[in-house]
């Protein structure tokens, strides 16, 4: 299982969404850390990232470093490209 990390900016996101969505976002973390390159969707344009998750109407963009899963972004999938 790999490590889960927060850049600055994405944990500031993470807070400030409502707890409920938290624990939802967490569990699938938690379920994608086991095999992220089986859900995760490569990005074509890497400069936000180079994967993402899709969790309901969430996106999570992130890198896959050696032993950890850097989450660069956390938003709405109306605001996550933009």
């Amino acid at each position: 299982m790999m490590r889960i990390a927060f850049a600055p900016g994405a944990w500031r996101a993470w807070q400030k969404l409502p707890t409920n969505i938290q624990t939802r976002l967490e569990e699938k973390l938690t379920q994608y850390a086991r095999d992220p390159l089986r859900y995760a969707t490569k990005l074509t344009d890497s400069k936000i990232g180079q994967y993402r998750f899709r969790i309901g109407n969430y996106r999570i963009v992130l890198d896959l470093r050696e032993d950890e899963l850097m989450i660069l972004a956390v938003a709405h999938r109306k605001d996550i490209y933009g």
